[in-house]
């Protein structure tokens, strides 16, 4: 819709566009010196067409206003304003352009230091997003009472003189890393996969190396994927570093914790910054950036713009140039792109030390699949069970997570919704998985059969099973409903999910990987990784020596875990995918919405001369949407990555206003767009 006042004028002197609800008010009283102080603001807004700064005029009554500040800015001539950050202070001579004034400042501490503004929107123009967006991850919300009480006047504090002496014997063990945190470097590190005084090695490691940087008078960042690694993490700092030197980043935190953090981290006094994924972006002056298993997918953000911290990271350290580590059991063939371009350093131990694994023998892969533990396997889980903890990885939760007919073995579906049907316990009412009815009367639509089977054991079900074949043992269940964080060194069997593996002190007498076939058939592209990774942290939990069954799996998965080189395994799925322009060979960006807004995006994309096969699509999304939407895939080498972001940026700015401008509203976009999606359905 046009706007009702003049057009508002673009920090860079363009003429931006006007839409409803974004315009800045021009009605406001203007200066008539002949020279005035203008801020550039970013606004904090959702809208694409206002992702750019805006000249605000200053008044005078408002004093100094550093930049960073929150400040809040009118829109239009009705009177709202928003919240926004000022990135830059300037003066001009042209005092009769018309602008409007800065109505008020939030907050007069800055909290968007330049080195942040300049990493979200390098992030945003990355992955065709909003710089304000990224923002919106990292800067919790104004606490106050949290504020006034702050001092920006931490003394500087140093790691003790046992715990620095201990970290530079571990850093030591790895050919050519303290070099890596002395100069800058890029390394992808391969962690040992022991323990260290109770502690796993790859949180020993993390905490030797932001040790170190503390004891140089540098900050470090340390991100990990959930709560649990971030809690095993925090243990091993709190004997590495003074606690005050921490600045914790966790959802799980309060709002005035979470604030009073990040407020740590603005500070000049080094710090040692952990969390999880939106700790990435912390606004330290970080001399080390750190990721610990960056395979895992919640290191991915699932909010616009969808950014990895792993490319968050990358680009960190190109405009800050400090050290950066990709830590892990295994190797992403993102990382491994990286290392073969020479991009990072291959870093190992100088004396690696090698888990025992056992692979299943030609005679049990031919066995009847009804044989879920082979006989080897299940004779070194009593014998080890009789002297510690014994670790059962299982693929899925619950009891039976799925029933198939059992005349038929036609998956068993709800009558209602179609959903799978599932059992809670032994003897349970089926239920759907989906809506949550129960089918009492259930018929199989094929065979018209009543009788149901078990299709696949879940970790309750294999608990049961193993409880009644180990008389005298404790079974305890580790899943997403029954979390366990740490077991004691006591004869137990352990029956857990991927990924809720307990700590065992000294480790687990033996370790037995169930489901492994199960888990390779999911229709993923990277499940080969996710697969080899999921088994390669499990393995790290072992006791020096102990054996680990991978049951089922044979073929170069199975050899690379055997044989520890998770590398080689990544390098051969990154040639693998190359010819088939599959990521991460390529880049590969989803573009969804109305079939002609697809249309005009693609269309756009033609003048950048991508190859003919770069577009796959567009296909229609099932959907109750009107109009209808289609989505498409965009395949495209990385040094068109600029171009393609940023015309595919141009096209959902124009898609917006001219949605705006139209009569009516919809709750949805005519076009979103996500850049480096990791599992592109083709």
């Amino acid at each position: 819709m046009p706007s009702d006042g003049p057009e508002p004028i673009r920090s860079d002197g363009a003429v931006e566009i006007p839409a409803e609800g974004s315009v800045p008010d021009d009605s406001a009283p203007q200066l008539t010196t002949q020279s005035r102080r203008i801020a550039r603001v970013l606004l904090d807004s959702p809208l694409p067409q206002l992702d750019r700064l805006f000249d605000y005029a200053l008044p005078d009554e408002l004093g100094d206003v550093p930049p960073g500040v929150r400040v809040r800015v009118p829109l239009r001539t009705a009177g709202r304003v928003i919240d926004g950050y000022v990135i830059e202070v300037d003066t001009e001579d042209d005092a009769d352009r018309p602008l409007s004034e800065v109505d008020g400042i939030v907050s007069e501490v800055p909290v968007l230091p330049d080195r942040l503004y300049r990493l979200a929107r390098r992030a945003a123009d990355r992955a065709a997003g909003s710089a304000s967006d990224v923002l919106r991850l990292v800067i919790p919300k104004r606490q106050v009472r949290v504020e006034k009480a702050w001092k920006a006047d931490s003394p500087a504090v140093v790691p003790t003189d046992d715990a620095l002496a201990g970290a530079v014997r571990l850093i030591a063990s790895y050919d050519g890393l303290d070099e890596v945190l002395e100069s800058g470097g890029r390394a992808a590190v391969e962690a040992i996969p022991v323990h260290h005084d109770g502690a796993p090695g790859w949180a020993a490691l993390l905490a030797s190396a932001a040790a170190r940087m503390l004891a140089d008078g540098r900050s470090s960042i340390l991100v990990v994927p959930d709560h649990r690694d971030l809690d095993q993490l925090l243990a091993v700092l709190a004997t590495a570093v003074p606690a005050e030197a921490v600045a914790r980043y966790d959802s799980r935190q309060t709002n005035p914790d979470r604030y009073r953090s990040f407020l740590r981290s603005l500070e000049d006094a080094p710090s040692v910054v952990v969390g999880n994924r939106s700790a990435v972006y912390a606004p330290v002056r970080a001399g080390l950036v750190a990721l610990w298993d960056d395979g895992d997918p919640l290191l991915g953000e699932p909010l616009a713009p969808y950014i990895n911290a792993r490319d968050a990271a990358l680009l960190r350290q190109e405009q800050e140039d400090s050290a950066l580590l990709f830590v892990g059991h295994t190797r992403t063939t993102d990382v491994e792109r990286l290392v073969a371009h020479g991009w990072l350093q291959d870093i190992r131990a100088a004396r690696r030390v090698l888990p025992r694994v056992v692979l299943s023998t030609p005679q049990e892969m031919d066995a009847p699949t009804a044989q879920r533990m082979p006989s080897s396997a299940f004779l070194s889980a009593r014998n080890a069970a009789a002297e510690g903890p014994v670790l059962v990885q299982v693929s899925r939760p619950g009891f039976a997570p799925s029933l198939v007919c059992a005349e038929c073995r036609a998956p068993a579906r709800c009558a209602h919704c179609g959903g799978p049907l599932g059992a809670k316990h032994r003897g349970a009412v089926p239920v759907c998985a989906w809506c949550g009815r129960g089918a009492r009367a259930w018929t199989c639509p094929a065979c018209s059969s009543t009788k149901l089977r078990l299709a696949s054991s879940g970790s309750e079900r294999t608990a049961d099973e193993l409880g009644k074949a180990f008389p005298g043992i404790r079974v305890i269940v580790a899943d997403s409903a029954h979390p366990v964080e740490h077991v004691a060194d006591k004869p137990s069997l352990v029956v857990a999910t991927r990924g809720a593996e307990p700590l065992a002190d000294g480790g687990y007498r033996a370790v037995v990987l169930l489901d492994g076939p199960r888990m390779l058939q999911a229709p993923d592209l990277r499940i080969g990784e996710a697969c080899l990774r999921w088994w390669s942290n499990a393995a790290a939990l072992a006791a020096p020596g102990a054996p680990i069954h991978l049951v089922g799996v044979d073929g170069s998965i199975a050899r690379a875990l055997a044989t520890w080189n998770q590398s080689g395994y990544a390098r051969a799925e990154l040639a693998e995918r190359a010819p088939l322009h599959m990521p991460p060979a390529t880049r590969v960006a989803l573009v969804e919405g109305t079939t002609a807004a697809v249309a005009r995006a693609l269309a756009s994309l033609q003048e950048l001369a991508l190859p003919a096969d770069a577009v796959l699509g567009p296909v229609p999304i099932e959907s109750d949407d009107h109009p209808p939407r289609v989505r498409a895939l965009v395949r495209f080498e990385y040094g068109s990555g600029a171009k393609v972001a940023t015309t595919l940026r141009a096209s959902v700015v124009a898609e917006a206003v001219s949605a705006r401008r139209g009569k009516g509203k919809s709750t949805r976009s005519a076009l979103s767009v996500r850049l480096d999606i990791l599992d592109p359905e083709l």
